[in-house]
């Protein structure tokens, strides 16, 4: 098990480029801006007074959204070049025949690898943007309080919402890892085969299978297939939208506890399943052309 974690801090260590030194320099360059823009008139701190007819709590739990969908999108990039790069670096670097005289199987390898794009890596983007949003909140308050509009009352309703939001990115950064992990798996296994020619592979596969069903089954044309109607449904995270409607509309408040309960309640968990199992099975067949083709 301890060969397991260190395998999983090798792959940190050598990818914490993206995943924790380039978001820890993007969040203190944009709080630098930030402040530099505050501190020469650039921004007027009157327009807070604004936030006196706007409901204080909608200001910012759009604010947390709007910076925590930023944070996913480059989560969701960056796995995907990690898993197109990231399983192939062995063979690049010449580091292979290291591992091979260690005790540790290719299956060992690269369910390590999958397993830090599941955890160490997003976690590492995760608090990061919860940094970068507490950040945002503060400045948003100090500019409040210069306004004259702050108060104790203000900031503990602020803190509430800082911490029931972050439970809502958290879950729905799970959600999206387990969602994706059949995605995450497949560019990982063809990585490991082919290398970073993974990146158009994965892109064209699914292109050429539902053309092979159009073509065998018949069809409209080649995007009228199951196979493209279920990856079209794969590539779209369910989530529950009849209370974010409401709340778009106008009709009722955001409650982070119904959203997250909403959504684990219709979350096709089934389907994570099926997709945790394919994952298995396809990086144990890129173990297994790892380590064949290694021996010849």
């Amino acid at each position: 098990m301890k060969a397991f974690f260190a395998l999983m801090h090798r792959e940190y260590i050598e990818h914490r480029g993206a995943f924790f030194l380039a978001p820890l320099v993007l969040v203190a360059l944009v709080f630098a801006l930030t402040l530099l823009a505050f501190s020469v008139d650039r921004l007027d701190t009157r327009m807070t007074g604004q936030l006196s007819f706007v409901t204080y709590r909608w200001v910012f739990e759009a604010g947390f959204a709007g910076l925590a969908a930023a944070w996913l999108a480059y989560l969701g990039f960056v796995l995907f070049f990690y898993c197109a790069d990231g399983f192939a670096a062995d063979k690049r670097n010449n580091a292979m025949l290291f591992w091979k005289s260690m005790p540790v199987s290719d299956l060992k390898v690269l369910l390590s690898k999958l397993t830090a794009a599941l955890t160490i890596l997003p976690g590492s983007v995760f608090v990061i943007g919860l940094l970068s949003i507490l950040l945002m909140f503060g400045v948003a308050y100090v500019t409040i309080m210069i306004a004259g509009l702050g108060s104790a009352n203000l900031l503990g309703n602020i803190t509430i919402i800082y911490l029931q939001m972050a439970m809502v990115f958290l879950v729905l950064m799970v959600c999206g890892l387990l969602w994706y992990l059949p995605y995450m798996a497949l560019v990982g296994a063809m990585g490991s085969a082919v290398g970073r020619w993974a990146i158009p592979l994965a892109l064209l596969l699914p292109t050429l299978v539902s053309a092979l069903e159009w073509v065998t089954l018949g069809g409209a044309h080649p995007f009228a297939t199951h196979t493209y109607a279920y990856l079209e449904y794969r590539s779209q995270m369910p989530v529950a939208v009849d209370h974010l409607d409401r709340v778009f509309e106008g009709q009722e408040p955001f409650d982070a506890m119904l959203f997250v309960t909403g959504l684990l309640q219709k979350f096709d968990w089934l389907q994570v399943g099926i997709g945790a199992l394919f994952a298995v099975v396809v990086i144990y067949l890129a173990s297994e052309y790892r380590r064949r083709s290694a021996a010849n």
